[in-house]
C-alpha cells in the first residue's frame, strides 16, 4: 500500500520505518527540513533501538522517502497516518495546533482528489477530538463529507521508548476507532500478521483507551513507589514483597476489580486501607495515592445518592444489600451506607437479599447492621418481586443472578438505578440508569 505519515517525530518515524519494513511504500512528511534531509540520506532523526538500521535498509530499497510537500504526499498515497505532537499547554490542556494544521493541509489536498482516501490519527488525543476538531476541519478544508467521500479512523499507538520497534511488531493490542467499515477494513490490512488482539470500536472509545493505559501505568508506578517507601521505613524488602504480589495473576495483575461500578466495602478492604495509612502516618511516610482511596470510594457513594435523589421519588426498593452477591456479610457495605442516607432523607425503603437472614446473623456482622439500620428487619421483604411492586425506583445493589430477568421484565413500568451493571445490553436511558456507564 502507498502510505503517507505526517510528523517525523518519535511515533511517526517508528511507524514509517516499520510500515516500510513490512513492504509498504511510505512517504514521511514533516515541515522540518533537517529531518527530511536525514531521512533522504537513509538516516534516522531519532535515537531508538534498531530504527537506524531499518531506515537505512528500506531507504536503499526505495520504500521510504521524505518530503515537506503535503499535497504531493497525499496524491501519492492511499492512506495518511497523522503522528504529530500534542504537547501540554501551561494549564495542562493539550495543544492541538499541529493536529489542526495537518488536518487543514490534508483536507486542502483532498479537495481535488476523486479517489477514496483514509485519514488516520495516531497522535494521542482526548475523547471527542475526532468529532469536535479532526472531522470538522477535514470536511471544511476539503469540501467533502467524512464517511462518504473519505474515511477517518483513530488508531492509538502503544509504543515504549527504547523498545518501540519490538512493540510495533508485538503490540499488546491494536485498536481502531472507525467512522465506517470501509476505512476500518483498509486500516486493518496494515496489521495483517501482527500478533495480539485487534479491536475495531467506536472512535471515542479508541481515543479513551490510550489515556486509560497511560494513567493506569502512572498509577502503578506511584502505587509501587508508595509501597516501597512504606516497606523501607519498616525494614522490609519492597522488591521481595512486590515480586510475590505480581505472581498473583488472578486478582492483582488481572481484569478483576477493573470494571467501573459501585464503591468497595466488606470486612477487609476499608479496614486494611485505614490500618496501612494509620501506620504510615505514625512513620511519617507520605502515601498520597493510597490516601486518596477512601475519599474516592466515598465519592462513588455520593454519586449514587445524587443519581437516586435526582429522580425525585419517595418509595425506593433495594435488591441486594450485602457488600457483594453470594454472601450475607454486610460489614461496611456501601449499599448499607446508601440506604442509611436515603432513610435519613425520609425515603420509604424496602429491601431484599436472598442471602441475608436476620435471625441467622451473628457476631460483628449482626452488630454492624443493627447499629447502621436498627430496624432493618421491618424493611425486608420475602421476594424481589414484592420489593419491585412496592417501589417507584429500584436500586440494584449487587449482582444477584435473579435480578436481571426481573429488571428486563419490569423496565417499562419501574425505574432502576444499577450500581453493578447487570448486563451490557441494558442502556443508561429511559427508566434505567447506570452509575458510571
Amino acid at each position: 500500500m502507498n502510505i503517507s505519515v505526517f510528523g517525523m517525530g518519535y511515533v511517526g518515524v517508528v511507524a514509517a520505518a516499520c510500515l516500510a519494513k513490512s513492504g509498504h511504500t511510505v512517504i514521511g512528511v514533516d515541515p522540518n527540513q533537517t529531518k527530511i534531509d536525514l531521512l533522504r540520506a537513509g538516516k534516522s532523526p531519532i535515537v531508538e533501538k534498531d530504527i537506524g538500521e531499518i531506515i537505512e535498509e528500506v531507504s536503499s530499497q526505495d520504500r521510504l522517502s521524505a518530503t515537506t510537500d503535503t499535497s504531493g504526499a497525499i496524491a501519492a498515497s492511499d492512506i495518511a497516518l497523522v503522528c504529530v505532537g500534542t504537547p501540554s499547554q501551561i494549564n495542562g490542556a493539550l495543544d492541538l495546533k499541529y493536529i489542526r494544521q495537518v488536518c487543514e493541509q490534508i483536507g486542502a489536498a483532498l479537495r481535488n482528489r476523486p479517489q477514496w482516501f483514509v485519514v488516520v490519527i495516531r497522535s494521542t488525543i482526548l475523547p471527542g477530538t475526532m468529532h469536535e476538531l479532526v472531522i470538522p476541519v477535514l470536511e471544511q478544508s476539503s469540501g467533502k463529507r467524512a464517511g462518504v467521500d473519505f474515511g477517518v479512523c483513530n488508531n492509538p499507538e502503544f509504543l515504549r521508548e527504547g523498545t518501540a520497534v519490538f512493540d510495533y511488531f508485538n503490540p499488546p493490542k491494536t485498536v481502531i476507532g472507525a467512522t465506517d467499515s470501509r476505512s476500518a477494513d483498509l486500516l486493518k490490512s496494515l496489521y495483517v500478521g501482527i500478533p495480539g488482539p485487534l479491536v475495531v470500536t467506536e472512535v471515542k472509545v479508541a481515543e479513551m483507551v490510550k489515556y486509560v493505559d497511560n494513567v493506569w501505568h502512572a498509577a502503578k508506578v506511584a502505587f509501587a513507589n508508595e509501597i516501597g517507601n512504606f516497606c523501607k521505613s519498616i525494614d522490609v524488602d519492597s522488591h521481595k514483597v512486590m515480586d510475590i504480589f505480581c505472581q498473583d495473576t488472578k486478582l492483582n495483575l488481572s481484569p478483576y476489580y477493573l470494571k467501573p461500578g459501585f464503591a468497595f466495602g466488606g470486612s477487609c478492604l476499608p479496614k486494611d486501607v485505614r490500618a496501612l495509612l494509620h501506620k504510615a502516618k505514625r512513620l511519617e511516610v507520605s502515601m498520597p495515592v493510597i490516601n486518596a482511596l477512601l475519599p474516592s470510594n466515598e465519592g462513588q457513594i455520593d454519586r449514587a445518592y445524587e443519581t437516586i435523589m435526582a429522580r425525585g421519588v419517595n418509595k425506593i426498593g433495594v435488591l441486594g444489600f450485602s457488600f457483594k452477591a453470594g454472601t450475607d456479610d454486610m460489614r461496611e457495605s456501601p449499599v448499607i451506607s446508601l440506604i442509611e442516607r436515603l432513610i435519613g432523607k425520609g425515603k420509604e425503603i424496602t429491601l431484599y437479599d436472598k442471602n441475608v437472614n436476620m435471625a441467622a446473623l451473628t457476631g460483628a456482622n449482626r452488630d454492624f447492621i443493627l447499629n447502621q439500620v436498627p430496624h432493618i428487619g421491618r424493611l425486608m421483604r420475602s421476594s424481589a418481586a414484592e420489593v419491585v411492586d412496592q417501589s417507584e425506583l429500584i436500586i440494584i445493589g449487587n449482582a444477584g443472578e435473579e435480578f436481571l430477568p426481573l429488571v428486563q421484565a419490569r423496565a417499562q413500568d419501574r425505574a432502576f438505578v444499577d450500581l453493578v451493571r447487570l448486563s451490557a445490553t441494558l442502556k443508561s436511558e429511559g427508566k434505567y440508569w447506570g452509575i458510571c456507564w
